[in-house]
C-alpha cells in the first residue's frame, strides 16, 4: 500500500481561482472515495471569498495510486465567468495540483534506544524511591530524549519510555513534513498554464472534452512535418 500527500494550490491566483480549487477538491475527493483509497486532509487554507480555498493538502493511501494521480497532477483549467467580479472579462483560470515530497519514515528500533537509570525525585529535591526506578531513554538516530518517573518499577518505566519516544519521534516527523510544505510553497509561483492536465467548463463544472486541442495537434504536426521537407 502507498502513501502519497497531494497540494492543490490556486498560487497567488485571485479569489476566482481559490473557488476553483474548492471545486476540484470536491470532484477529487469523490474520484478517491470511488476508487476505493483512503485519504485524510491535512491543511486546508481558506481563501479571501465564502466557498474559496486558498489551498489543501490531502494524504492518500492504496494500490496503483501512481495511475490514479496521473489523471490529476498537473495544471486544471476552469473556463468560465468569475463569480465575483461580474464584468471581468477573463474566461480561463488555472490552479494547479503537485505531489508532496515526504520524509522518510522512520520506524524506531529499540536497539537503538538506550537507558539510564535515575533516582526519581520529589518537591524540594525529596527523594520519592530509594532506588533508581526513573528512566531516560534516548534514541541516537535523532537524539529525541524522555523522562519518565511514573511507575516505582523501572522495567514499566522503559515501556512507558519506548512508547514516549515514538510518539516524540512521529512529532518530530510531523514537523519537518510541515516544513516541506512550506518549502514548496513554491509551487505557488510555478502554476504552468499550457497543456492542463484537466479541462471543466460553467459554473455546473463540467469536464471539457479536448478533442479540438487534439485536431489542433495533427494540424500543427503536418505543419512541422512539411517545413521539414522544405528545408
Amino acid at each position: 500500500m502507498k502513501t502519497k500527500i497531494i497540494q492543490i494550490t490556486a498560487g497567488r491566483g485571485p479569489a476566482e481561482c481559490g473557488w476553483v480549487v474548492a471545486q476540484v477538491l470536491k470532484l477529487f475527493l469523490e474520484e478517491i472515495k470511488n476508487s476505493g483509497y483512503t485519504y485524510s486532509i491535512l491543511q486546508r487554507e481558506q481563501g479571501t471569498e465564502n466557498g474559496t480555498v486558498q489551498s489543501a493538502t490531502i494524504q492518500l493511501k492504496g494500490k496503483e495510486i501512481d495511475h490514479f494521480l496521473g489523471n490529476w497532477i498537473g495544471t486544471i483549467q476552469w473556463i468560465g465567468t468569475s463569480k465575483f467580479r461580474k464584468h471581468h472579462k477573463r474566461k480561463n483560470w488555472f490552479i494547479g495540483m503537485y505531489e508532496v515530497k515526504q520524509e522518510q519514515t522512520i520506524a524506531i528500533k529499540e536497539k537503538d534506544i538506550s537507558f539510564q537509570a535515575m533516582r526519581s525525585s520529589g518537591p524540594g529535591g525529596q527523594n520519592v524511591n530509594k532506588v533508581n526506578s526513573a528512566v531516560r531513554a534516548t534514541y541516537h538516530p535523532t537524539g529525541d530524549q524522555v523522562v519518565v518517573m511514573d511507575s516505582r518499577s523501572q522495567h514499566q518505566n522503559k515501556k512507558i519510555a519506548i512508547e514516549r519516544l515514538k510518539e516524540k519521534v512521529n512529532q518530530s516527523q510531523l514537523t519537518k513534513l510541515q516544513k516541506s510544505l512550506s518549502d514548496q510553497w513554491e509551487n505557488h509561483l510555478n502554476i504552468q498554464r499550457g497543456n492542463p492536465i484537466r479541462v471543466f467548463k460553467g459554473t455546473d463544472f463540467k469536464k471539457e472534452h479536448k478533442k479540438q486541442s487534439y485536431a489542433s495537434n495533427r494540424q500543427q504536426l503536418k505543419k512541422d512535418l512539411r517545413n521539414e521537407l522544405k528545408n
